[in-house]
Parts: C-alpha cells; sequence; structure tokens
C-alpha cells in the first residue's frame, strides 16, 4: 500500500552532482520528468547517448544500434558490435584501480577476505585457464551450485571472460531442481561446495549435487570448493578441488572477443505452468541493465561500497556485482543471515565495512525489526547513503522503519522492480525526484513502460497491468530451447506490448506504486517459484491424484505457501500426512520452499479444458467474495463450496 505524502526531497547534492543530474543537464532536460519522456521518444538516442556517458567500452564498435526487423520479442542490438563484461568490469580497471577493493567477503563466523582489482583478476585469469584447458569454449555452460562465496564471484567472471555462459542455481535447490536446470541447460561443468555454513552449521551442497548428478545431465566435470571442512566423497575422473582445478595456470589470461548478442548467463525463473523458464542474458545486455541503474538510479561514486543482502542464486546477485564493477567500485557480500548470531548482525556488517549503499527485501526488514530497536540503534550507519528494495511489495510501517531507523530519514529508498527476465528495471525512483511511502518513483530511464486496463488501453490513477511497450538490451533474449513458450507467455496478451503479470498504478502526480503479481507466480522471501514445480512433486506422492498451489499471506515471508491436494479413496487425512508431502516437495525445492499449509480436498475447480483455476482457490481461502470472477468456464462450480467447507 501507499501513501501520498512526501516523506523525502533532494537536497542540493544529489540534484546538482549526481550522475543523473549531471546527465540531464548534459541532454538539456529542464527536470526529470522532461528527462524520462526524452529518453524513450528516441531509444536509439538515448543508448547512444547512455553508453557514452557510461564509458561503455567495446572491442569492436556497434555498426547498427538496434534492428527491429524481428519486431519487439526478437531486437537485435548492438549489430557488428564486440564486447566483453570482463572487459568492462575487471580489465579496463587495472591501471588506474589495480589496488582498488573490488570484492569485500565475510563469512559466517566474522572472516573476512578482500579482493583489488588486480587480485580479483588474477584469480579470474587463473581459472578461466583451467577451464579452457578443460576444453571449455564459447557457447558451452557452467552451473555454479555455490552459497555466496568469493570463488562464486570468480566462476562468474571466468565464465564472462571465457565466453562459457554462467548458470547460477539457488543453493536451498534439492537435487532435483538443480539436475532440471544443469539437464536443460547443457551444463558441461558444475561448480559447488563440500559445504555452506549457515548460522554455524554446515550443509552438505556436495552431497546434493551428488545426488543431482545421478540423473542424467551433461555435467563431465565437478570442482569443489572446500568451504565447510565437511568430508565429502570425490569422484574419480570427475571430481576435482578447486586448488586441484587450478593449480599451475597462470594468473594472466586473455578475454574473449565476442558479440554484443552473445549468452553471458542463463537465469532459471519459474512461472504460473510448466517448467522452470531459463532466461537468456547477453554480455552486453547485462551491462546495460545493472550498469546504468547502479550509476544513475543508485548514484555510486568513487569510494562507495554496495551491499544487498542475497543468494548467488537470485539476479541481485549478479546485478549488484556487475552494476558495482562496471562502474569501479566496491560490492560487499555476507555467505550467512542477517540476523547470526545475534539481531544486529547486518548493521555490524554495514558499520564495520562502512556501507554506503545498502539493499533489502522488505521480508528481510520484517524479519530484522522484529527484534528491538537497540539492536540498530547502537550502530553507526552515518556511512548509508542510499537504500535499495526489492522483491515484493511494501508495508508503509515496515518501508517507515527501514527509513527511519536504518536510513535515519536522510537516505532515500530505491524501490526497484523489474525481473529475471528484465535484466534490470521496469520502475525506479531517481535520486532527484520526491519520494513516498512504497513508491517505485518512475519508469526507468530509457524504458517505455505504462499500465493498460483489460482493453489495453493506458489508464492513470488506477490499478492495471504494468506493460513495456518498446525493448531494452537488458531484455532476456527469449528462453532458451524454447521460443514459442517465451512469446506466448509475454506478448500473447496484446500484440507487440510486453505483458509483465505485475498489477500497477501511475497516480495523478506522476509516481508509480505496485500491488503484486497477476498472474499465479508465487514469492515467498523474494525468491518466485511456480505452483506447478510445487504441484508436480505433490503427485509423485502415491496417494495423491491431483493438486493446486496458491500463495497466501504470511507475517515473514510476504507469501507463503498453501497446497490443496485431492487424494485417493482410503487415505486417513492426518498432521502426519500432511508433513509427509510437505517432505515431498522439499526433495525438489528444497527446505526454504516448503509450504506451510496442506488443505484435502474432494475436488478442485477446473475449466472445461481442465486447467485448475488457482485465482478462485485462493479468493476462498482467504474468505473473498469470488462474484468479482468470471467463473463461467468452470465446469464445477460447486467445488467451491466444498473448497469452502474445508477451509
Amino acid at each position: 500500500m501507499a501513501t501520498l505524502d512526501i516523506i523525502w526531497r533532494p537536497g542540493e547534492d544529489f540534484l546538482e552532482n549526481s550522475h543523473v543530474a549531471r546527465l540531464m543537464k548534459k541532454v538539456g532536460a529542464a527536470d526529470y520528468r522532461e528527462f524520462l519522456a526524452w529518453s524513450v521518444e528516441d531509444i536509439r538516442r538515448f543508448w547512444e547517448v547512455v553508453l557514452d556517458d557510461m564509458n561503455f567500452e567495446w572491442q569492436k564498435p556497434y555498426e547498427e544500434i538496434l534492428d527491429l526487423s524481428g519486431g519487439f520479442p526478437w531486437p537485435k542490438w548492438f549489430v557488428g558490435g564486440e564486447t566483453n563484461i570482463a572487459l568492462n568490469c575487471i580489465d579496463r580497471h587495472l591501471d588506474k584501480n589495480n589496488n582498488q577493493t573490488a570484492i569485500i567477503w565475510e563469512g559466517d563466523g566474522g572472516e573476512v577476505r578482500e579482493f583489488t582489482y588486480a587480485e580479483l583478476s588474477a584469480e579470474v585469469s587463473r581459472l578461466a585457464n583451467a577451464m579452457r584447458a578443460m576444453g571449455l569454449k564459447p557457447g558451452d555452460s557452467a552451473g555454479v551450485f555455490l552459497p555466496l562465496v568469493p570463488e562464486a564471484v570468480i566462476v562468474m567472471y571466468a565464465c564472462f571472460k571465457t565466453g562459457v555462459a554462467v548458470l547460477p542455481v539457488f543453493s536451498g535447490f534439492g537435487p532435483e531442481g538443480l539436475a532440471e536446470r544443469l539437464a536443460h541447460a547443457e551444463a558441461k561443468i558444475l561448480f559447488t561446495v563440500d559445504g555452506a555454513v549457515r548460522r554455524g552449521k554446515k550443509i552438505p551442497l556436495k552431497t546434493t549435487a551428488d545426488e543431482a548428478l545421478k540423473r542424467e545431465t551433461s555435467v563431465e566435470k565437478v570442482v569443489v570448493v572446500q568451504r565447510s571442512g565437511l568430508d565429502v566423497p570425490m569422484k574419480s575422473g570427475r571430481d576435482e578441488t578447486w586448488e586441484e582445478f587450478t593449480s599451475g595456470h597462470p594468473d594472466e589470461a586473455e578475454t574473449a572477443r565476442l558479440p554484443a548478442g552473445a549468452v553471458s548467463m542463463i537465469m532459471y525463473t519459474s512461472g504460473t505452468t510448466g517448467k522452470p523458464k531459463g532466461t537468456i542474458y547477453t554480455h552486453a545486455g547485462l551491462m546495460t541493465g545493472p550498469g546504468r541503474e547502479v550509476r544513475y538510479c543508485f548514484d555510486m561514486r568513487e569510494g562507495d561500497v554496495m551491499y544487498w543482502v542475497t543468494d548467488f542464486g537470485w539476479v541481485m546477485a549478479p546485478y549488484e556485482l556487475v552494476g558495482s564493477h562496471f562502474g569501479g567500485h566496491t560490492c560487499l557480500l555476507y555467505e550467512s543471515v542477517p540476523n547470526h548470531p545475534e539481531p544486529d548482525r547486518l548493521w555490524r556488517i554495514v558499520s564495520g565495512h562502512k556501507v554506503t549503499h545498502l539493499g533489502l527485501s522488505p521480508t528481510a526488514i520484517l524479519v530484522l525489526k522484529s527484534a528491538v530497536d537497540e539492536w540498530v540503534e547502537k550502530h553507526d550507519l552515518s556511512t548509508l547513503r542510499v537504500l535499495g528494495s526489492t522483491g515484493e511489495p511494501w508495508d508503509p510501517e515496515s518501508y517507515m522503519w527501514y527509513f527511519d531507523k536504518v536510513g535515519g530519514g536522510r537516505c532515500p529508498v530505491m524501490n526497484i522492480s523489474g525481473g529475471t527476465e528484465i535484466g534490470g528495471c521496469l520502475l525506479q525512483p531517481l535520486p532527484v525526484m520526491d519520494l513516498t511511502i512504497g513508491t517505485l518513483g518512475a519508469p526507468a530511464m530509457g524504458v517505455d513502460t505504462d499500465v493498460f486496463d483489460e482493453e489495453g488501453e493506458p489508464i492513470r490513477n488506477e490499478v492495471g497491468h504494468l506493460v513495456l511497450k518498446q525493448p531494452i538490451p537488458s531484455l532476456t533474449a527469449g528462453f532458451l530451447k524454447e521460443p514459442e513458450r517465451y512469446l506466448e507467455t509475454y506478448f500473447s496478451k496484446w500484440e507487440g506490448v510486453w505483458y509483465h503479470g505485475d498489477w500497477a498504478k501511475c497516480d495523478e502526480r506522476g509516481l508509480w506504486y505496485l500491488y503484486g503479481r497477476s498472474d499465479d507466480t508465487i514469492k515467498v522471501a523474494g525468491k518466485r517459484v511456480g505452483p506447478s514445480e510445487i504441484e508436480a512433486e505433490l503427485i509423485k506422492h502415491p496417494g495423491v491424484v491431483e493438486a493446486a498451489v496458491v500463495g497466501t499471506p504470511h507475517p515473514v515471508k510476504g507469501e507463503g505457501i498453501t497446497c490443496f491436494v485431492v487424494m485417493t479413496d482410503g487415505h486417513e487425512y492426518t498432521n502426519a500426512l500432511r508433513e509427509e508431502l510437505k517432505d515431498q516437495t522439499v526433495q525438489y525445492l528444497g527446505k526454504s520452499l516448503r509450504p506451510d499449509e496442506v488443505k484435502f480436498v474432494q475436488a478442485l475447480p477446473k475449466t472445461r479444458s481442465a486447467k485448475i483455476v488457482r485465482g478462485a482457490i485462493k479468493n476462498v481461502y482467504l474468505g473473498q467474495d469470488v462474484g468479482h470472477m468470471d467463473l463461467s468456464s468452470l465446469e464445477n462450480p460447486d467445488v467451491l463450496d466444498a473448497i469452502r467447507e474445508a477451509v
């Protein structure tokens, strides 16, 4: 929910010295509204100006900035150009920023490791040489099943340097979820760890990886980072430690010359139907999104340090790394949870490492603010200059706690929203704007967003569908091996328009707000999961006939997972059976996405084409009226009454 009161106004420093203020003057814009309008009038002109202002480096200049002969779904950006993320995020900083800190890492137990740009370059080159010696080449892919340790960053940049596509996988996934992604992307190598460390406990990720690789994949080599000291089995001929794999390789390596549209990363995201979607990022695209936004939205300057609370398998990890390093800044990583061993762990990190830019999800704030305020008040957070947020809508109380208690009322909250498929943001504030509680500010610069009603007409000051009307370079280059599914997902609702699936509103002052997903995708603590993925696991139980899963309000995680299950005759609806079914899903999705509730029902509401109507189930579960829904296509509308009785 949003309120209309202005809670933050930019001071002279942001209005005069910020990167975006300087760029606005450069193009002759009188204010940010005029600037944003200019940015989408001619997107080719906009990107030419912005890439020059960002000091974007090319190995070969592009011949044509945008070819739209394939239409909006299939744009070709920077035709003929060659570049590499490693060139822009590491190589070009070595002469000027050789001793500048690139990464600060803090472990669960408080241990700290730091890498200058020179040291990071050496580690990346050593690994890149080892990968090339193994035979990896541009077009191959590498799975990364690692917690947020420095080696994850080194792997990412080594992949970029060699032209291998990096495939981050959430470290909380179970064997089947990992195996499915590795197989679909045809990963030839997997980087994992003996064990992750969280809350002082060692979690055997290598064991999960071994179970995953019992299934059919293309993985030929497993490289194991020795982090926890756990004794793990090593398969002869396949498994090597990090030290064994990289030993003897030089610390200088050539950076591959790649077409601007070469694949840099494959990030899987869940939808409402079918299996996870492999979103494709290009080298130029992955830099234009985070690189532009960290510079102009977050206004990172010389000496700044960014810390975003995330997992390497979430898009925000590559986002903060590429965005920070593109500008030659410092990025802080922390491998564990923000309230261990005491509720002030995160605030100790911010104070101790002099963090200037902090990013948190609303869910994280719900957890942190549940402790007494003294935990945050006793730390000096004066180095903070900008706060960040993404993942889900805010509630006003949590937003103001973040703004007041963490930012001291002086830091703007850059509440951004895009998505894994966007590679950046559709909506974001700028530090030259007045901000209200929960606002996402405006369309991101160069991003032609709008709000449509059900007829596809633009609307203002009422909630509608968030859409994108022109392409941006960071947008996914389709779904891996599934072009038709890509078109069906985003371009089937309105021709030539990207349908994003969020409810949004632009108010009378031009400030934007979000109101959650307009499809069935569930976000648990900021992690997206498709209901069909959970349903597929539930149905594996021999007693389950069919299942439907919906996201329901959760006081901490934002959304929880509630399952409605139809069983075969003869099963007793016991708590033991409920727990057994929850355990069934953990095998695939991991403990972090364990269902909260399992409800037994006699049948599920379906359309005549056998599609389960999850929206109706959710409304009934929450005690809401379904009169506003079109249920004319239901084959068995009386089932809703049975569900109402069951819950």
